[in-house]
């Protein structure tokens, strides 16, 4: 009869070590609300964003932004798209970048999100979240829908 309980209790552990383990897999730093950190923040061709937050939901297969700020010329901008990691186009609002993105994860702290315009790539922006949590770094690379070369460091901080 020992026996038995101990068997079963054995079970139950290893069930609710696999229901976390499973639960924090599901964790994902890209998630969270993020704050443009301005000072770090450098944008070739300028002006940068005034202000920027960024509202993101990430698991292992899907991605979710939402960004409100003010643009370097003082007007209000609000991005948001939503996808899953599967290289398929997705509609985007707001983004001077294009119309549709495809979203892409090269590993649990990095996002990469391709924009087009009209089915064409303009700009990629590379995300890595530092080790610590705390930051996130975007990096922007490739054209505008107009042509011109986009170089862009964006710096994040997590509230």
């Amino acid at each position: 009869m020992q026996g038995r309980k101990l068997v079963a209790f054995g079970v139950f552990a290893l069930a609710v070590t696999l229901a976390l383990m499973e639960g924090v897999a599901l964790a994902d730093q890209h998630s969270g609300t993020w704050k443009l950190n301005t000072a770090k923040t450098k944008y070739s061709p300028g002006p940068a964003p005034q202000s920027m937050t960024l509202k993101v939901e990430s698991d292992a297969t899907s991605y979710k932004l939402i960004a409100d700020g003010v643009d370097g010329t003082g007007k209000s901008m609000h991005v948001e798209y939503s996808g899953k990691f599967d290289g398929k186009d997705y509609p985007s609002v707001g983004s001077p970048y294009g119309d549709t993105v495809s979203l892409k994860r090269i590993d649990a702290n990095t996002v990469e999100v391709t924009n087009k315009k009209d089915g064409q790539a303009t700009v990629t922006v590379t995300s890595v979240i530092s080790k610590d949590g705390k930051t996130r770094t975007s990096t922007f690379k490739g054209k505008s829908p107009e042509g011109h070369e986009v170089n862009n460091v964006a710096v994040y901080e997590k509230q």
